[in-house]
């Protein structure tokens, strides 16, 4: 992969980040039929919506991992927010046993309020972009 600088009317910048998060309670929602390939289709129309790159995309059973390029003008705040917002009102629509939470205070969210996020300042982004690609074939 070609670290490839974006270029708008008044910037250029080369902004990679790596996000990791969960549903809430760790459980296992992409090992329903369907959940994964739906929350996949979400995702893409939402990057393709705010003008972010997929660089790699990988679910687990109970997480997600992400390395995404995006513009200055978005935040990691501002992408975790659509994401998770977005994808959890959708598939809680379409999937009802998403629904079922242990606690009634949870019931109106899919995912954690954490992820984990970093840039590719330390490691290449081709080392980052293969250990998302990697994550469901370690096992």
């Amino acid at each position: 992969m070609e670290n490839k600088y974006r270029k708008t009317q008044t910037t250029v910048s080369l902004i990679n980040y790596h996000f990791v998060f969960c549903p809430r309670y760790r459980r296992k929602i992409f090992l329903i039929s369907n959940v994964e390939d739906r929350f996949i289709h979400i995702f893409k129309n939402i990057c393709e919506d705010i003008d972010i790159k997929i660089i790699a995309m990988q679910c687990d059973k109970d997480h997600v991992h992400m390395f995404l390029n995006c513009l200055p003008i978005l935040s990691p705040v501002d992408i975790m927010q659509k994401i998770k917002g977005v994808s959890s009102r959708a598939l809680r629509d379409e999937f009802v046993e998403l629904n079922k939470m242990p606690s009634p205070w949870a019931r109106h969210s899919l995912w954690t309020r954490s992820y984990f996020v970093s840039t590719a300042g330390n490691v290449s982004s081709e080392t980052v972009k293969r250990y998302v690609e990697e994550q469901k074939t370690r096992y």
